[in-house]
């Protein structure tokens, strides 16, 4: 390559020297594109015996309620990326209260942290990635409109611990 050139960039799948899968490799500098999940984070914010739940406004699972969660970002800890998406998706200010689990997709390349948080006021309101919003008692959660299984994981979590604090955070539920 001249001094000129500019790299292609990764474009060829194969095995870099001392590795043992495929990466993306550039065949003019040999940079390595390295593809690794990503990190969720989310809360299950409540409000009394309420949760709050957010419809959601995008893809996937437009229309289907979630918790309020998203992809961490750099330059934050993974509570303070709870506490963000809460705002965002519910305009909710939140105070986290214990890492409630670590759900493992690696399917989707996902690690999934929710965290235990109470809702510091109970006025919420939509997000721009929210279609609705609200705080549901366990025998109003729109159960057959949930979003992801991980919703529904880390409410049965959530319901399993009230009472308890110190608790190890739990994590995929076994087949």
């Amino acid at each position: 390559m001249s001094s000129t050139s500019v790299p292609s960039g990764p474009s060829v799948r194969t095995i870099p020297e001392g590795d043992d899968r495929l990466r993306l490799v550039c065949q003019d500098c040999g940079y390595i594109a390295y593809e690794n999940p990503k990190i969720v984070v989310g809360s299950v914010a409540t409000w009394e015996d309420r949760v709050l739940l957010c419809r959601r406004a995008i893809e996937p699972g437009h229309g289907l309620w979630t918790l309020p969660a998203g992809y961490m970002e750099m330059h934050e800890t993974t509570a303070e990326g709870a506490a963000r998406e809460a705002w965002e998706e519910a305009r909710a200010r939140i105070e986290i209260e214990c890492l409630l689990a670590v759900y493992e997709l690696p399917r989707i390349g996902q690690v999934q942290m929710i965290f235990r948080a109470r809702l510091l006021d109970p006025a919420v309101e939509a997000g721009p990635e929210s279609l609705e919003v609200g705080l549901f008692r366990w025998d109003e959660i729109p159960w057959d409109r949930i979003a992801f299984p991980t919703v529904s994981w880390s409410l049965n979590e959530h319901r399993s611990r009230l009472g308890q604090t110190g608790f190890p955070a739990g994590g995929n539920p076994t087949p």
